[in-house]
């Protein structure tokens, strides 16, 4: 169905054309994608789509929405197309220097915050650290539920720190929070009270499986995590177990299959496992802590 096609037609039957050709397509959340992409294109929120249900589309947002739509039969994420992603119920923009926030890396955020929680530390004054921020969504995500709490992210790329700063002003947190363009942790001084990490953990030969949506529009280098995938935890774990204050906490992403790895690392700098890795909706464990010490002494650098 073209742009015209959808012209005179009610947004619920707009809707619905488009749910059903998404589907023909094999996008597999057509019903959600018809949503969004419609609401997107008139400007409305799910309220505002089921208020104005029986209204007629006009010949200008009909082409809007076709435009979003052959976008996404192209397997453009809808992210991308819209050019925001929710996570951790905060609305973050998106660039194409930044990854799309994922619901698998909310177990980081949880993770940290469990340990918090445990100790009783979620009102003290804590000093957090996002190595590989991209749209700054952990430390985001953290910031908002620690009151008290500053934080400084990293990233490689200006754009995605742009993005990320641009986060913070929106959410009202660039008072708390810091960014910094350096590689990992590389311009980072201690002690620090929390560390967390999604750093990149696909293969490099598994780069070209990927679906369409993920190796065509998210940035490569925030993807390949080298031969085996453990590249960057190899240089951000011992980084983060200098930097890390006595008792501080390390909390890092894994992909599937790499949290035994990644946890011998943690031991290997020193860091003790105070609790087994936090497993992701599906059963994956997703999320490998690591905990310094109460006794050790923090390096300056």
């Amino acid at each position: 169905m073209s742009g015209g096609g959808l012209a005179g037609l009610t947004v619920q039957a707009a809707r619905r054309a488009l749910a059903a050709r998404l589907r023909i397509e094999g996008i597999e959340s057509p019903d959600l994608d018809a949503r969004l992409l419609v609401g997107a294109a008139l400007g409305l929120d799910l309220t505002g789509l089921a208020v104005q249900a029986a209204r007629r589309v006009t010949p200008d947002e009909a082409a809007a929405i076709e435009g979003f739509v052959r976008r996404r039969i192209g397997r453009e994420p809808v992210a991308r197309i819209l050019g925001r992603k929710e996570f951790w119920g905060l609305d973050l923009l998106l660039s194409e220097a930044t990854l799309v926030p994922r619901a698998d890396t909310e177990t980081v955020v949880e993770a940290a915050l469990d340990i918090l929680r445990r100790e009783h530390r979620t009102i003290d004054a804590l000093r957090i650290a996002d190595i590989g921020t991209g749209s700054g969504a952990i430390l985001l995500a953290l910031l908002t539920e620690l009151a008290n709490a500053a934080g400084i992210g990293t990233d490689i790329s200006a754009a995605a720190l742009a993005t990320a700063e641009e986060n913070a002003r929106r959410l009202g947190l660039a008072g708390r929070a810091t960014f910094v363009r350096c590689d990992y942790a590389a311009a980072l001084a201690g002690p620090l009270d929390l560390v967390v990490a999604n750093p990149p953990y696909i293969t490099t030969a598994d780069i070209a499986g990927l679906d369409r949506d993920v190796r065509a529009h998210d940035p490569h280098r925030a993807l390949d995590g080298g031969p085996d995938g453990l590249a960057a935890y190899r240089i951000l774990v011992p980084q983060a177990a200098r930097l890390l204050a006595p008792g501080g906490a390390l909390v890092v992403e894994v992909g599937r299959g790499q949290d035994a790895a990644v946890s011998g690392m943690m031991q290997a700098a020193g860091l003790a496992l105070p609790s087994p890795p936090r497993a992701d909706l599906a059963g994956v464990p997703r999320a490998v802590i690591g905990r310094k010490s109460p006794g050790e002494r923090v390096s300056a650098r």
